[in-house]
């Protein structure tokens, strides 16, 4: 398969004035911001293998290990921070007054806050001054022309996202409305009536700065230092609960909005740094893709195709789902390796260690925001990055 009509074929999608666009950005996005010096490179926030290595270290003296050896998994992958904090909040729901395993509801009560505070600790990092592959994505969103709204889906709880549209001044929802706390409101997430340069942030796993209100009315609402004021509780959800909540809450509700973009029409969804190991997540893309034949997902794999068994697995079922790995594809069920172009170009190069095998790059989000921005007609102005 031809690295570079795979390409052409993704830029076509993009530029399509007759579907919907969507992209759904994982957790390895971020990591393609780095800080720190040239020598000592770093990224901005850790994947989640770094996250759950960070939280584990700093909590193995307050009894996360008695966490950790309970989870056995059987797929044999890691364990990540995702499956420690479902298995907290399992058995915070059965545990009640009586203990196992010298697990408590205090110990269990206590693990839970100490996580979501690492977790934030990790992730509320500020954007950097300067050009990065967020700024980049912004720009195409700016540059853009449009007759929908276009939206984003993500399962990062950060704040880049938000601190990227509103530096470029581009106006979006997130389901909440207000400036102190902001209220969720379901009706507004429901309405499908906001203009077309507006964008649609819709947070699958919660956020940083999502709150609930434990004393006694339960509200949730959106506030920069909420968990400082009373009983509250942050909304950090990186779980594959079944939530026993109503549909008015925001997860659901989120997770609805993703369901309904995939539902109707001419969709296409761009998913980069997503791994595909949520299977919650990839239920609902998957449910979706079978029963809309107008609806494409592009996923965008930074990695060799073994290393996405999941994604692999659900593109040999689902035609209108193309997987571009950086050795090979799996394009109409099938897979194929890459074959030697016309040309090396900055997403696609000849890899002289393997006899001139051709590499896909365009996985690495930094490199497919540059792809963005290279669709931006000459005429269209460009805003200015404010921070500049």
């Amino acid at each position: 398969m031809n690295v570079n009509r795979q390409i052409s074929a993704l830029s076509n999608a993009i530029s399509s004035n007759k579907s919907k666009i969507g992209f759904f950005i994982g957790a390895g996005c971020p990591t393609s911001i780095h800080i720190g010096s040239n020598q000592e490179q770093t990224p901005l926030t850790p994947n989640i293998a770094g996250l759950t290595e960070s939280v584990i270290s700093t909590l193995k003296e307050e009894g996360i290990e008695k966490i950790t050896s309970r989870i056995k998994k059987t797929d044999g992958t890691p364990i990540t921070i995702e499956d420690i904090l479902s298995h907290i909040r399992d058995l915070l729901k059965v545990i009640n007054d009586s203990s196992i395993d010298e697990i408590d509801a205090k110990l269990l009560d206590t693990l839970e806050k100490r996580i979501c505070s690492e977790i934030t600790k990790e992730v509320s990092k500020a954007l950097p001054v300067g050009q990065c592959s967020y700024c980049d994505f912004a720009a195409w969103i700016k540059a853009r022309k449009q007759a929908q709204s276009l939206e984003i889906f993500t399962p990062n709880y950060d704040l880049l996202l938000e601190q990227t549209l509103e530096r470029y001044t581009i106006p979006y929802f997130d389901g909440f409305i207000g400036s102190c706390q902001a209220f969720f409101d379901l009706h507004s997430i429901e309405n499908d009536g906001f203009p077309a340069r507006w964008v649609k942030l819709w947070k699958l796993h919660g956020s940083i700065n999502w709150w609930r209100d434990e004393n006694g009315s339960g509200a949730i609402y959106r506030s920069g230092d909420g968990g400082n004021e009373g009983n509250v509780k942050q909304m950090i959800y990186p779980s594959h609960l079944k939530f026993e909540q109503s549909r008015r809450m925001p997860f659901l509700a989120m997770q609805d909005r993703l369901s309904n973009f995939l539902s109707h029409g001419q969709t296409v969804l761009i998913a980069c740094g997503y791994s595909f190991a949520d299977e919650h997540l990839n239920g609902i893309i998957a449910d979706k893709l079978s029963a809309n034949s107008n609806a494409i997902c592009f996923g965008l794999l930074y990695d060799n195709l073994e290393k996405y068994s999941k994604a692999e697995e659900l593109a040999r079922k689902l035609p209108n789902l193309t997987l571009l790995a950086k050795d090979n594809c799996v394009v109409g069920t099938q897979k194929h390796p890459w074959e030697i172009g016309d040309s090396e170009t900055e997403y696609a190069s000849n890899d002289k260690s393997q006899s001139g095998k051709v590499i896909c790059k365009i996985g690495d989000f930094d490199l497919f925001a540059k792809f963005l921005v290279s669709q931006i007609p000459v005429n269209s102005p460009l805003e200015e990055d404010q921070a500049q």
